[in-house]
């Protein structure tokens, strides 16, 4: 345990003396919030509608904006033989996005990852089935479990006014045997401008 605590202080210590510049540089803070909806395909479930709100945080670094969200999307299918299965997910976590260069201001192209959990719920009910006048009460099963992911993305942000943008974006999200992709348009009001 020493030797593994030996080893890390010099990367722990290098990465503090790396970080300060950046940090000299960020404009972390609460800077405007937002709302989207938007399609997402669940692997092995059909596509559904998501919905969303995110928070800008403002700036990491130079060209590299931090995001808070969450979202929240639901699918029922029916199930062969009567009886439905529903499916339903609520993450949140932390996106950063690299903000590419262009010539426009009002055009801000950017790509992402970030981290999230995701509270994923399964619920199967079945019907009561009657065979001749014997009948076999249905039931509803449910299971609940969290899992973390990683999300993939990019999009673009074009302003429509001083304090408004218009977002449009897509997202993979690699959740242990649960991977989504997301496909949403939303809007950011920007305080304090």
């Amino acid at each position: 345990m020493m030797r593994f605590k030996t080893q890390l202080a010099p990367i722990v210590l290098l990465s503090g003396l790396l970080a300060t510049p950046l940090l000299a540089q960020s404009d972390i803070g609460f800077k405007g919030v937002g709302g989207e909806i938007g399609f997402v395909s669940p692997q092995d479930v059909d596509t559904t509608l998501g919905l969303g709100v995110f928070a800008d945080l403002g700036m990491v670094a130079p060209r590299f904006q931090l995001e808070g969200f969450l979202d929240y999307w639901s699918q029922t299918e029916a199930v062969t033989g009567g009886g439905e299965v529903g499916l339903r997910d609520l993450a949140f976590g932390v996106r950063g996005k690299y903000i590419f260069p262009n010539q426009n201001p009002g055009l801000r192209p950017f790509a992402g990852f970030g981290l999230g959990l995701h509270m994923l719920n399964a619920e199967v009910s079945i019907p009561d089935i009657d065979y001749g006048g014997i009948v076999i009460p249905g039931d509803t099963y449910s299971d609940s479990t969290t899992r973390f992911g990683l999300d993939l993305g990019g999009g673009l942000a074009a302003a429509m006014s001083d304090k408004t943008d218009f977002i449009g974006e897509m997202w993979y999200g690699i959740v242990d045997d649960f991977n989504q992709l997301s496909v949403k348009a939303g809007i950011l009001y920007k305080f304090g401008m």
